[in-house]
């Protein structure tokens, strides 16, 4: 048998070899990648230049990665919106219903998120599910533009990343101490107080870890704009694309790329000195 120190020596160093591999490495070769400069024949050339960040500042640039924090604030607001009540919903549901309500939001994982985007078009598309379906009631006498617009986008992003709010807050309710719900009415609060004072600031880690893991992926999918928004919703996943496939200047690309992780680098700094900080403050108070 293995000894304990052992074990745990070979699994850090495992995961350090994995993460140094798959993650540090290519991102230090995009980092490379973001500094060099595009040739009119090569893809790269050998000398280094700082030109490519200056050129993120365009305005071209700006009003796609402000139009990709608007949309994945949108989308993250929504999801929400929808994963707040079902959470709470099904953490206080019954074991068997509870066992139902997981599987239903866990069957989409079973399917490509690409072929379930298909299966948005074809029932916002002009002959497709909805249209047919209101023109049949007489509702409307010709078909909706539904697709190709940013309210498709926004929709496909939404039933793509509502999962990955769902379980966090999920989490955070079914953890929650209902002692402190007892004693809060026990004091005299009425139901919104204890929301709002109670249960909202106990399941904030949840909410803000749900927040995140639907924000950053709605500023970087790409083929979501490419199939539902069509050349109306251009976001800055797609811009990446275009520079590495389309444009063919990698320098580019890359830049926006590390712009984009600084981003993200930020969100991630902000939920971990947040979260713990507030989790503290509100059992200080109690």
């Amino acid at each position: 048998m293995i000894p304990d120190k052992t074990f745990r020596a070979l699994s850090i160093s495992s995961m350090w070899l994995w993460l140094m591999i798959f993650a540090l490495i290519p991102s230090f070769l995009l980092l490379m990648t973001s500094l060099l400069t595009h040739g009119d024949n090569e893809l790269l050339q050998l000398r280094l230049t700082l030109n490519n960040y200056f050129s993120v500042f365009n305005l071209s640039y700006f009003k796609v990665f402000l139009r990709s924090i608007m949309l994945a604030s949108s989308c993250t607001v929504l999801c929400l919106l929808l994963a707040y009540p079902f959470s709470y919903i099904l953490a206080r549901s019954e074991a068997k219903y509870k066992r139902i309500l997981l599987l239903l939001v866990i069957i989409p994982f079973w399917t490509s998120s690409l072929i379930r985007s298909y299966a948005i078009v074809a029932i916002l598309k002009t002959n497709g599910i909805i249209n047919h379906f209101l023109l049949w009631t007489g509702i409307i006498s010709q078909p909706l533009q539904l697709l190709y617009t940013h309210t498709a986008t926004l929709l496909g992003l939404v039933y793509t990343l509502l999962p990955l709010m769902i379980f966090p807050i999920y989490s955070s309710i079914e953890k929650l101490d209902t002692r402190f719900i007892d004693a809060a009415r026990d004091l005299g609060a009425n139901k919104t107080q204890v929301f709002f004072k109670v249960i909202l600031p106990l399941t904030f880690p949840g909410i803000l870890a749900g927040s995140i893991l639907v924000f950053l992926p709605a500023m970087t999918l790409f083929y979501i704009p490419d199939l539902l928004g069509g050349a109306k919703t251009i976001l800055i996943g797609n811009i990446i694309q275009n520079q590495f496939l389309a444009a063919r200047n990698w320098p580019m690309g890359a830049t926006i790329s590390i712009v984009l992780t600084l981003i993200m680098s930020i969100v991630l700094i902000f939920y971990w000195r947040t979260s713990p900080k507030r989790q503290d403050s509100f059992y200080e108070l109690h």
